[in-house]
């Protein structure tokens, strides 16, 4: 620690305990007073007003002897002067538990006598008028402070919209925090009982009807939404409503989101595409038993990628015996380790530089490392790319996928990594994927283990999705290039991705594939226009017509596939044909293309008698 630091500290400290010994010589000066208000008042209204009864020394002499009971009880309980911040629940909390016993107790010691000092009511009248003198002095020490709270330097006067536990934290920080960048200066909210309420001693002002007008009354120039119970369409809606009375706008996330800890003026940060698409949602409906992979073996296929990558962190976090991340992209390893751990020697035995594509070296890795449960999200996923060269589809996503799963005889789960384009399949890649599939349900029928597959929709901001390409285009100041004006696709987040594989590691039963509902889909024009209008200069969008294979809409389910949710609200399990890996060996990867696509669309016709029950459906 430098010299200027050290001096600071020793400034700092004394300070703190200057104002510490103040605080609690000034509650302990007021909780006395209390005291001996309380029971002096008891008393002479027990006696219409005269202490000559009784003797009002006697009465102040008990008094202050409670008062110096409450005092000792009130250190003995682990210190509470300052344990709590003065005027919070837990310092109210504290000190009607403190005096009750306090009261009790000099009850009890009272009631023996034959001769009382005291009358018999008067510690319990005068402890409840003693509760409400301290309170009352809590109360004003608090507001005085409110009042004369450090104004944060720079502070811009915002907003907050929506009255909610997270929002109400935030206010609180922001209000505490002298180095905080936003002064909340009132609150907006579109329910009806919430006109009028105060938070923080910070005034609901209305609704979303209203965002303009008070942006000018107040003269805030942000808006902070909190995010924690609303949907897409009304924080596009709030967000429209600001920027066009010229504020700017911000989100406070989710409180899941924050994980464990205080919320903090830290937390507020701008607003993102997933943010304006809703689908941070669905994230938390899904329970993850995490438990079921501590202590486990764990070999993730493609730890590389966006979806292998994510994997790895959330599989991490649930305290495997060992997670082993296969992948033939060294550089993609190199930062996936540095994600992890924060560097990257490429030393550990935890990173596998290999090919799914090598048969013969992947048994060996399976051999060696023995793992018990197998991810596997190594595959080529570019439609277009694959289109051209189905060749390339059969030997990385078919053939590659077989040599996993003929390495993996002996695992307790496999979980195969699909895709939406598998339902009615209409390209090559959908194809390819479709097949292992049925290549991972096969495996399933023939030893009985839990081999299932995963489906999903496109995954926001991985790479090489319609989202990074658009932002790519728009730095690069081009034309944002949409297929087609009505096309539409089904979108998650990685978080939901992986949140739905791991759950089907607990959930998912031996030659299925689950289907995540992933709500409504959306039109690609629309996440196109949305970004283009967050652009700082025009973005003009071209429309190129559809390509060989793309549909105009995809699908969840096949034609012979029912929606059927055993098990969870929010997840369909599709029963899936096997299919004999005889038959994909026959494949020649460097036949003529057409005819190769061909094959490999009559693979994916629909096989109807041949799908077998799902447990409950016989």
């Amino acid at each position: 620690m430098d010299r200027d630091a050290t001096a600071a500290e020793d400034v700092v400290r004394p300070r703190s305990r200057i104002t510490h010994r103040a605080a609690t010589l000034s509650l302990l000066t007021l909780d006395t007073a209390a005291w001996c208000g309380g029971f002096l008042g008891a008393a002479w209204t027990r006696y219409e007003f005269d202490l000559t009864a009784t003797g009002g020394a006697r009465v102040l002499a008990v008094a202050l002897a409670c008062a110096a009971l409450y005092a000792l009880l009130t250190f003995a309980r682990s210190r509470l002067y300052g344990r709590y911040p003065i005027g919070s629940a837990g310092d109210a909390r504290g000190l009607a538990g403190t005096v009750t016993i306090a009261a009790v107790v000099t009850l009890a010691a009272v009631l023996p006598w034959t001769e009382r000092p005291i009358p018999a009511t008067t510690p319990l009248v005068g402890g409840a008028v003693a509760l409400v003198l301290m309170a009352a002095g809590r109360g004003l020490w608090r507001a005085h402070a409110d009042r004369h709270r450090p104004a944060a330097r720079h502070a811009e006067r915002c907003l907050v919209y929506g009255v909610d536990a997270a929002s109400e934290r935030l206010v609180r920080a922001l209000l505490h925090d002298p180095e905080s960048n936003y002064r909340p200066v009132g609150l907006l909210d579109d329910a009806p009982e919430s006109r009028g309420l105060r938070l923080e001693g910070l005034r609901v002002l209305g609704g979303r009807e209203q965002v303009g007008a008070v942006i000018r009354g107040t003269q805030a120039r942000t808006v902070i939404f909190s995010m924690s119970c609303s949907d897409a369409g009304l924080l596009r809606d709030v967000r429209t409503r600001t920027l066009e009375a010229g504020a700017a706008f911000k989100v406070l996330p989710p409180v899941r989101e924050l994980l464990d800890r205080p919320v903090a003026a830290t937390d507020v940060r701008d607003l993102q595409l997933t943010d304006l698409l809703g689908r941070a949602q669905r994230v938390a409906e899904l329970t993850v038993e995490r438990g079921g992979l501590a202590g486990r073996r764990v070999l993730v296929t493609g730890a590389g990628g966006s979806i292998g990558s994510e994997l790895c962190r959330q599989i991490a976090r649930c305290e495997p015996d060992e997670l082993m991340m296969l992948d033939r992209d060294e550089s993609a390893l190199h930062a996936l380790q540095m994600s992890l751990h924060g560097r990257a020697l490429l030393d550990g035995p935890e990173l596998i530089l290999a090919d799914i594509r090598d048969a013969e070296g992947i048994a060996r890795v399976v051999a060696d490392r023995q793992p018990d449960v197998v991810f596997h999200a190594a595959a080529l996923k570019h439609l277009t790319m694959l289109q051209r060269h189905p060749g390339e589809a059969i030997m990385t996503n078919v053939w590659g996928t077989l040599n996993v799963l003929e390495a993996c005889r002996d695992v307790a789960q496999f979980v195969n990594i699909s895709t939406d384009k598998a339902a009615n399949p209409a390209s090559v890649l959908g194809y390819s994927k479709r097949i292992t599939e049925r290549l991972t349900a096969h495996q399933a029928q023939q030893l009985g283990g839990t081999y299932l597959s995963v489906r999903f929709g496109n995954v926001l901001s991985s790479r090489g999705s319609v989202l990074t390409a658009f932002q790519a285009q728009i730095r690069a100041g081009v034309p944002i290039t949409v297929t087609h004006p009505d096309v539409t696709r089904y979108f998650m987040t990685v978080q939901e991705a992986v949140h739905l594989v791991l759950q089907a590691a607990t959930i998912g039963r031996g030659g299925e594939a689950l289907v995540l509902d992933m709500g409504e889909p959306v039109r690609i024009a629309d996440v196109a226009r949305r970004l283009a209008a967050e652009a700082d200069h025009p973005v003009e969008i071209v429309y190129t017509g559809l390509r060989t294979g793309e549909k105009l809409h995809e699908h969840l389910f096949g034609a012979d596939e029912s929606d059927t949710r055993p098990l969870h609200p929010l997840i369909s399990h599709v029963p899936v044909p096997p299919l004999d890996p005889d038959e994909v060996r026959g494949l020649d990867p460097y036949a003529d293309p057409d005819e190769l696509v061909k094959r490999m669309a009559a693979f994916c016709e629909t096989v109807g008698s041949a799908l077998p029950a799902l447990p409950g459906q016989r």
